[in-house]
């Protein structure tokens, strides 16, 4: 995916229960440039929303879509004692970064900002090895034996996709792969049903746009 280019301040909305640790966070803010504080009740305009808890947990996810239920939403959470959560679902539910209260300075609260905001991401180690065991187990267990990889997409439909992408007509696809022209339909077609694609064009875009072509 390209990442965004920085034309402006990045705006940040802090939310902490703890009073002090919701000072100091703004603080680091306010002495950068590149960032500014967006208020509580504007918390949908900021590039960034850093939740400060002391407990990463279920109830901490819950909290995320209650601050901000903008699809494309992005959180950097500060945890104080442990991580106690869903790493995966964390990620699903928008977080791309994890600092821990007691081992970060504020230029590694700013720099991890910048790096959401651009697209990216910082995880610890502990935190990547987790969500790694995660993502191999669903493919052992829940898309390897439907012929599916980690996007959701199977080998024969990438396939597929890459020369819709080329320009092959499908009864070129169909000799090409040694399928029926009827197969090749087949596949294509139920592709875009199941990701909502509304023609081979969305489809050949969603493939690039994701990495899959």
């Amino acid at each position: 995916m390209p990442q965004q280019v920085l034309t402006d301040t990045v705006r940040v909305a802090i939310h902490s229960p703890d009073a002090i640790v919701r000072a100091g966070l703004v603080s680091y803010l306010r002495n950068d440039r590149r960032t500014r504080e967006v208020p509580p009740d504007r918390i949908r305009e900021a590039d960034v929303v850093v939740v400060a808890v002391d407990l990463a947990d279920a109830s901490s996810l819950d909290l995320l879509t209650g601050l901000c239920d903008k699809p494309e939403a992005r959180f950097a959470m500060v945890v104080g004692k442990r991580w106690q959560a869903d790493v995966a679902a964390a990620v699903d539910l928008g977080v791309r970064a994890v600092l821990w209260r007691d081992s970060f300075s504020p230029e590694t609260f700013i720099r991890t900002l910048l790096t959401v905001t651009e697209g990216g991401g910082s995880l610890p180690a502990d935190l990547q090895g987790t969500l790694m065991e995660q993502v191999s187990r669903t493919q052992r267990e829940v898309l390897s034996p439907r012929g599916l990889t980690a996007s959701g997409v199977s080998p024969r439909e990438v396939d597929v996709l890459r020369l819709v992408a080329e320009g092959e007509e499908l009864s070129e696809i169909a000799t090409r792969l040694s399928y029926s022209e009827r197969t090749v339909k087949y596949i294509l077609y139920g592709l875009m049903k199941r990701l909502h694609l509304r023609n081979r064009a969305h489809a050949v875009s969603y493939g690039i746009r994701t990495g899959l072509i």
